[in-house]
């Protein structure tokens, strides 16, 4: 096998492993969703989210990770949207965000 063989093998095994690890990770996200909303008595619209954003990292044990972040609309009612969002570091939810709804009850505009 020659050296420019090799590169594209090693290169397609990175796009595939990158492919099914971006999938998990929003499997994970759509679950930390999922379960944000129930918790807080929200209608989780659509059931998906959506990716917003990917850089490298660094983890609280300062491991370099894959930081993703995805956005997701919600409801208190039904008839209101409101946009969330995960972020996801490494296989790790750090922060799921369904704030925007009492924001805009506090500041109405």
């Amino acid at each position: 096998m020659s050296f420019a063989e090799l590169m594209a093998v090693l290169g397609l095994g990175g796009g595939v492993w990158f492919w099914f690890d971006s999938l998990k990770a929003r499997e994970a996200g759509l679950e930390a969703a999922r379960r944000a909303c129930l918790r807080e008595g929200l209608q989780f619209l659509d059931e998906t989210v959506v990716g917003h954003g990917i850089r490298l990292a660094r983890n609280d044990e300062g491991h370099v990770v894959l930081r993703r972040g995805f956005d997701f609309e919600y409801s208190l009612s039904g008839d209101d949207r409101y946009r969330g969002s995960v972020l996801i570091e490494g296989r790790e939810v750090v922060l799921v965000d369904t704030a925007q709804h009492r924001i805009r009850v506090l500041h109405p505009h």
